[in-house]
């Protein structure tokens, strides 16, 4: 039974969304990279405009984009370097069995020597050197295109893709600054670990091709929290949310928001429908920037226009709906304690809004979740 269950699948199950994002963007990456940038520059009776192993790249790029093998000097280097090798291979043996065999393994040391390990790119290395027609043809401008610029095009709209799409890419390294810039790092990953215990770590397990430094502090991070509910108890969203709360509904103008904001020194309003469905949240910080910003270009760009104003335009207020935020973290009723802290810790948002029904039963705070855990502790002594 056990042999059984080996050969099962072993990847977690996925949300059918995301396998259609990651889908739509091949589609869209791999049409604009042959139709739009490749094609044009290649002659297409070489039929090797848009060559097969770009297809497995564009898994790695649009499906598994946190992947240390889809970065971008992964997909880059390792598909040149392997083209190269390939095409370089090519000239030199004429067995086409051995030249085969020659060129992959040839192409896995140069990558693994650079660091540009890439899967695909042990096909770019075979598809060099089954095309001797092209290689004759081309030389080492396969090399270049369609391979190299070929893979500069989908990495680009990979990254533009995931932007769009909510994703992050290229994945942030563990030594970057953080979201605000400073060299902290992010609340989550701060495990008293240093990169190079971590890099230790994935090595030890021959995970390094798998999981890249800033991944495992991560999960390492998550599960501490996790492990952290385990002493607290099962808080959930219910046990600590603010239940009394102060909302705003969508037409309310900017200026009585921000009297909400001055009277309650709240950091974050809801925004809510008559009937209470929720609609979105509007941050003080948000509130503030988009201000600034909105008294600058006004002042560079729109000033003479808005002197031609009439003076119902002028005095046209800004409303809620206009400045609220859409997107954002969400929680319901059971959602426990231990899923707060990572969205509450990175410092994106202020608070959590709780929902039941579609409907706003209550907003987590950061100070909510202090308290949660200052209570869970007391309960510990």
């Amino acid at each position: 039974m056990s042999i059984l269950r080996s050969l099962g699948p072993a990847v977690p199950r996925t949300p059918t969304r995301e396998a259609f994002r990651a889908g739509l963007g091949a589609l869209v990456g791999l049409g604009v990279t042959g139709l739009c940038v490749l094609s044009p520059q290649i002659d297409l009776t070489t039929g090797l405009y848009l060559v097969a192993p770009f297809g497995a790249s564009s898994v790695l790029l649009f499906a598994v984009p946190n992947s240390p093998l889809a970065q971008p000097w992964s997909a880059v280097v390792g598909n040149t370097v392997a083209a190269l090798v390939g095409v370089a291979v090519c000239m030199t043996v004429p067995d086409p069995v051995l030249r085969i065999a020659l060129a992959v393994a040839l192409a896995i040391v140069v990558t693994i020597m650079a660091r540009a390990v890439h899967p695909p790119a042990g096909a770019v290395a075979m598809t060099a050197a089954m095309s001797p027609d092209t290689v004759e043809a081309m030389g080492f401008w396969f090399a270049l295109a369609p391979v190299a610029l070929g893979t500069v095009t989908l990495v680009g709209l990979a990254a533009v893709y995931a932007r769009l799409t909510g994703r992050h890419y290229p994945f942030r390294q563990f030594d970057e600054p953080n979201i605000h810039g400073t060299d902290d790092a992010d609340p989550s990953e701060r495990l008293g670990l240093s990169e190079g215990e971590l890099t230790a770590i994935l090595e030890r397990y021959r995970q390094s091709f798998n999981l890249g430094v800033e991944d495992l502090a991560r999960l390492i991070g998550a599960a501490e929290a996790q492990a952290a509910t385990h002493r607290t108890g099962p808080i959930t969203a219910e046990d600590m949310m603010s239940r009394d709360l102060v909302t705003v509904r969508p037409e309310t103008p900017l200026a009585d928001v921000a009297r909400e904001f001055r009277e309650h020194r709240f950091t974050s309003l809801p925004v809510a429908a008559e009937d209470g469905r929720y609609l979105g949240v509007i941050f003080q910080i948000h509130l503030i920037l988009r201000a600034e910003d909105d008294a600058t270009r006004l002042k560079r760009r729109f000033l003479p226009a808005l002197r031609r104003l009439t003076d119902t335009d002028r005095d046209r207020p800004v409303e809620a709906q206009e400045i609220m935020t859409v997107a954002g973290p969400r929680a319901t009723l059971t959602t426990p304690l231990a899923a707060f802290m990572p969205m509450l810790a990175d410092g994106d948002v202020d608070a959590v809004p709780v929902l039941e029904y579609g409907k706003i039963a209550g907003i987590v705070t950061r100070t909510d979740l202090v308290a949660a855990l200052a209570r869970a502790g007391l309960r510990d002594d």
